[in-house]
């Protein structure tokens, strides 16, 4: 209970004479707890920080980080952490449980609580469903809750719509830019999406990029790509389509098709002897690489580039007509996709009332600043909608 002494304004209107009370009457309070901290975490919880203070001026939004942890420890603070909250992981942080973490957001009476997942764990996912029994809405950069098997897709989405939790993943697809929820509103609003198709990984988009446009060595592409922090620790795992592909069953769920991940059709981009090379092992040996790049790059005519690109088509109002297939190929230069540059993304949106002229959404597909960002952005979109 909130005890305030109220005085006259010269214009008779009562005022409560606690400024420190009116904040916590007029803002909005949210709970955040961010799971994983590296790259994408750690910025994010940067930039959560950063901008909390402005956020309750102009938007009456108090978003607090109260909690921050990876797969070993934890850091808790009911009234939210502030700037050194690495220091403090490092020096107070404790071993936990996804239940011990629940029970102490209930026992703190901690409400509008949110999970971000900022890790790439397989098995963290499982996690979900009990975070959305104990109220949690959900924001994910992680893709693999919406790659899984379709049984563990709809059972996560029933239990949202029945406890009226969010979840929201717009960095699933495309970093920063606003794609999901484009497609998402198109197919909800009756619009008939006839294909989808586009440069999906940014990483790959830089490699090819390059590649196609500078007479270089495509192992110097890569190390430039590793060095630029757009690539996995092991590019292997950009470069065998897996990634790409995963987003494309992403796209095609939400035009409710039901689709599971082994059928896309994905072109793996690493030379056979190269693919169980242990990851120091082949780092050591990109050079490898180059003759078969090169024997491609050879292939295409002058007005041809070298693009990664994923493909949704065919009948997508049945989920026995759409066919999803990702692959190198060499599309003409003064193509939408050929003309792309750097590291962005792009997609092409094709309807049936829009005919043969695609919507178009093009930008940064990579780095872990618009990745960050991007789920900001989630979370503000979810702390507007609940109550205070």
């Amino acid at each position: 209970m909130i005890v305030m002494s109220l005085v006259k304004a010269p214009d008779n209107i009562l005022i409560p004479t606690s400024k420190i009370d009116l904040d916590k009457i007029r803002n909005k309070q949210i709970h955040l707890f961010i799971i994983g901290h590296g790259q994408v975490g750690g910025l994010l919880i940067d930039q959560l920080i950063a901008e909390r203070e402005k956020l309750k001026r102009r938007r009456r939004i108090d978003l607090a980080v109260v909690a921050v942890a990876n797969s070993s420890t934890v850091l808790f603070d009911k009234d939210g952490l502030d700037k050194d909250w690495r220091s403090r992981k490092q020096e107070q942080g404790e071993s936990y449980t996804i239940p011990q973490l629940i029970e102490r957001a209930h026992r703190h009476g901690l409400y509008n609580t949110i999970m971000v997942d900022n890790t790439a764990s397989p098995s963290f996912v499982l996690n979900y469903l009990p975070f959305i029994e104990a109220g949690f809405s959900l924001v994910s950069s992680n893709k693999v809750a919406n790659t899984l098997g379709m049984e563990f897709y709809e059972n996560l989405r029933e239990r949202l719509a029945k406890r009226q939790q969010d979840y929201l993943y717009e960095t699933n697809v495309g970093a920063g830019l606003p794609l999901i929820d484009t497609i998402k509103l198109l197919h909800l609003s009756g619009e008939n999406i006839t294909q989808i198709r586009g440069v999906f990984s940014g990483s790959l988009s830089y490699i090819f990029n390059r590649f196609s446009a500078e007479q270089i060595a495509f192992h110097k592409v890569l190390e430039a790509a590793i060095t630029k922090g757009y690539t996995e620790p092991d590019p292997r795992e950009d470069l065998c389509g897996n990634d790409v592909a995963r987003k494309l069953l992403i796209l095609a769920r939400e035009l409710a098709l039901h689709c599971e991940f082994d059928e896309v059709a994905v072109e793996n981009l690493i030379p056979e002897p190269l693919r169980g090379l242990p990851t120091a092992a082949f780092l050591d040996d990109l050079p490898a690489l180059d003759a078969h790049f090169e024997s491609v790059r050879a292939c295409c005519d002058k007005d041809e580039v070298l693009r990664y690109v994923a493909t949704l088509d065919g009948d997508l109002a049945d989920d026995f007509g759409a066919q999803m297939f990702v692959r190198l190929e060499a599309v003409p230069k003064n193509s939408m996709l050929g003309q792309l540059q750097g590291s962005d993304s792009i997609f092409e949106i094709y309807t049936e009332s829009y005919g043969s002229n695609p919507i178009v959404i093009q930008g940064a597909g990579a780095g872990p600043q618009v990745t960050a960002r991007g789920v900001f952005g989630d979370i503000l979109r979810i702390s507007e909608r609940v109550s205070a």
